[in-house]
């Protein structure tokens, strides 16, 4: 029996790079899996995803949500536990890069970044409660940057993924009585479209790591699994850095 046959996730920001590892993952394990995508020229790729998902014998779901509106995310956890039946992991893996001096950060930036990364795993886990059981997971997606600022130019977006440490701590313990695990995957340099192994500066991060490697998308899946599994059941409060030694 696979390690997580019969039960239900919810992936936000699913639709490509390491969400939709993660959706994959997950899906090959044995859960049924919903997962939300924001742009139109996502839409594709979710269709995809989801026919390639179902074709491997799982159910899933493309929910267009954008994560900056509260009420899309609410709405993206009922309609996963109306068309699934239940909710038993959430992975908050929705994401944007900003990237830029502090001083260019406008007011507008700061709200959307704020919104995607802070406000929408917090909805997202007020939504989720009322459905996970004993034994749910709740599993954020954060950035190696929160330990080790190892470049320049990433202060709005390092300060915003901090943030789910501290939910992560304190939900731990508040929902700990419940039997629901929380916890922080932070990953490092990932080979995404988005951070191409080709890209201006790629041999520069390559180097940084210790093991000489950029991480693929697979890589953070393998870890947000194992949490979601049998084998994270006693693992919560805590953040998990797979970066290839990044920040060693």
């Amino acid at each position: 029996m696979s390690a997580l046959q019969g039960k239900v996730a919810l992936v936000t920001g699913g639709s490509r790079g390491i969400g939709a590892a993660i959706v994959r993952s997950l899906a090959r394990e044995g859960a049924d899996v919903a997962f939300t995508y924001v742009s139109a020229t996502s839409e594709e790729k979710a269709k995809a995803l989801v026919a390639e998902v179902e074709a491997a014998g799982r159910r899933a779901i493309a929910v267009a949500a954008d994560s900056a509106v509260p009420e899309a995310v609410t709405a993206a956890v009922g309609r996963t536990v109306a068309e699934l039946g239940r909710l038993d992991v959430l992975v908050n893996n929705a994401g944007i890069f900003p990237y830029g001096p502090v001083e260019d950060v406008s007011a507008e930036e700061l709200d959307r970044v704020l919104a995607v990364h802070v406000k929408a795993p917090f909805t997202a886990v007020q939504a989720a409660l009322p459905h996970l059981p004993e034994g749910g997971r709740i599993i954020s997606v954060g950035t190696n940057f929160t330990d080790r600022a190892t470049m320049t130019n990433i202060a709005l977006y390092t300060m915003s993924k901090a943030a789910l440490g501290g939910l992560t701590r304190a939900l731990a313990r508040e929902l700990g009585p419940r039997g629901i695990t929380v916890n922080t995957v932070n990953p490092g340099p990932t080979a995404t479209d988005m951070n191409p192994v080709d890209g201006e500066g790629a041999e520069e991060v390559r180097t940084s790591t210790a093991l000489g490697s950029f991480l693929t998308p697979e890589d953070i899946a393998a870890t947000v699994v194992h949490l979601a599994g049998p084998g994270g059941r006693l693992i919560t409060g805590t953040a998990i850095t797979v970066d290839a030694g990044v920040n060693a």
